[in-house]
């Protein structure tokens, strides 16, 4: 393992250039006849050659070995791991809530530890979504992997997370988010011995920032909060194993090297890492509760304008000041569908059920809001300002209706009473 201390560079989507070894990086040219210290070129596409330079997403690596080197792809079981379409369980309209899932009994690392929760879109036609959570207690010390079917937008809720990629290493807390891309081989390291998390497979376009409108220039990320991994590499030998989520299956191969072997590389399809604590929330300052969309960290854009495919949206600490509004999320229906999770603290649109580690899911055009004690305490509180501490709720919301999966459906965590949340609102008697 290269024991170069490694860092971090700044920028979102930037043309970034690194080097573990003075002299690796080639100049002037992507592919020399030879390649410098005798490394081997090789590019990875995010995107089409022909995409427009505006959203080409390409990276030359320059790597110990190419990564046509391994053993021959066999298929293996899937776990509790899915992909869209899911196809043995009917979506309902009913909203869903589940409580936190339990860590594994016996030893297992990231990937077997991922179980999909639900899905939308279809992963042969890069739409949609899929939304995993990660229950873990192994590193990966033995095993890489690398994701063919989308980008996986990672979201820690219970430990830290040792993310060691070919890019470059990112060690990424709850509280932080991390984004590998399609195609980009790691490892994940468990420096707590244990982890839980959530995760959006993203199929669509490449999650971005969000354009900023009449809001202007600053507000919400900013593109120079958002870290990108310097080139780290590893030379170890030894019996590992590749796997390769391809078309919904998980598949593996036998590999005599680890193939995080990239000693530079210079391009814009990287991992990256951001701190949710420095989004910059935007919030009334006079009456009525805004849209959520306020609150978006990146999108994945679709082929429709205004509508995305995928959103990830945060619900941080922030101050409430808006005169004569009711302050927690209203009750709604809304044609995207949100699934949600809790990374601390306490959610203002629920007074019990909801906790870390937990989900719940909303489906297009389902009702949902406030429970009862929470729309009887916000309709009646004193409206002084009130700053919103310790609390970090998100919510991956899409245009397409997100099917639960079978193991959702059945797994004890789901609750099997949310429903009853909103039976004792009382009915507002109206004069004639």
């Amino acid at each position: 393992m290269n024991p170069k201390e490694t860092g971090y560079q700044t920028g979102f989507g930037n043309e970034f250039a690194t080097e573990a070894i003075e002299g690796a990086l080639p100049q002037g040219q992507n592919s020399p006849q030879r390649a410098p210290l005798g490394l081997y070129a090789e590019q990875l596409s995010g995107t089409a050659f022909t995409a427009p330079r505006a959203t080409n997403r390409r990276t030359w690596t320059y790597r110990m070995r190419p990564s046509a080197v391994h053993k021959p792809f066999r298929q293996i079981g899937n776990g509790l791991l899915g992909s869209a379409p899911i196809t043995d369980q009917t979506p309902e309209p009913n909203q869903l809530r589940w409580d936190p899932l339990s860590m594994p009994a016996v030893p297992a690392d990231f990937i077997d530890g991922l179980m999909t929760m639900a899905a939308c879109g279809d992963v042969g036609t890069q739409t949609g979504t899929a939304v995993h959570i990660y229950a873990c207690n192994r590193s990966m010390n033995e095993r890489f992997f690398y994701n063919a079917d989308g980008e996986m937008l990672l979201v820690p809720e219970k430990g830290r997370l040792g993310v060691r990629t070919e890019l470059g290493r990112i060690y990424v807390a709850p509280g932080e988010i991390c984004v590998l891309p399609r195609g980009v081989k790691f490892r994940i390291e468990l420096p707590d011995g244990e982890a839980r998390g959530y995760v959006c497979e993203n199929y669509g376009s490449h999650f971005k920032l969000p354009d900023l409108g009449p809001i202007g220039a600053n507000g919400l990320a900013n593109s120079r909060d958002f870290l990108t991994p310097v080139a780290a590499y590893e030379d170890r030998a030894g019996d590992f194993q590749l796997i390769a989520k391809f078309q919904g299956n998980l598949w593996a191969a036998e590999i005599g090297h680890s193939p995080l072997d990239v000693v530079a590389w210079h391009g814009n399809y990287a991992p990256y890492k951001y701190d949710l604590a420095l989004f910059n929330t935007v919030n009334t300052v006079s009456y009525d509760h805004p849209d959520p969309s306020i609150f978006t960290v990146l999108t994945s854009p679709s082929e429709i304008s205004g509508t995305a495919n995928c959103d990830f949206v945060i619900f941080p600490p922030r101050w409430m000041v808006a005169e004569h509004t009711f302050r927690p999320p209203y009750f709604h229906r809304n044609v995207m569908s949100e699934f949600m999770g809790l990374i601390f603290g306490r959610y203002d649109a629920k007074q019990e059920g909801f906790v870390p580690g937990g989900a719940s899911l909303h489906n297009c055009m389902s009702g949902h809001g406030p429970d009862v004690d929470t729309f009887e305490s916000a309709s009646n509180a004193d409206l002084a300002p009130q700053r919103y501490e310790n609390t970090l709720a998100f919510m991956f919301e899409t245009r397409y209706v997100l099917r639960p999966s079978r193991f959702a459906m059945e797994t004890p965590a789901l609750q099997k009473d949310y429903w009853k949340c909103w039976q004792g609102v009382k009915k507002i008697k109206v004069e004639s």
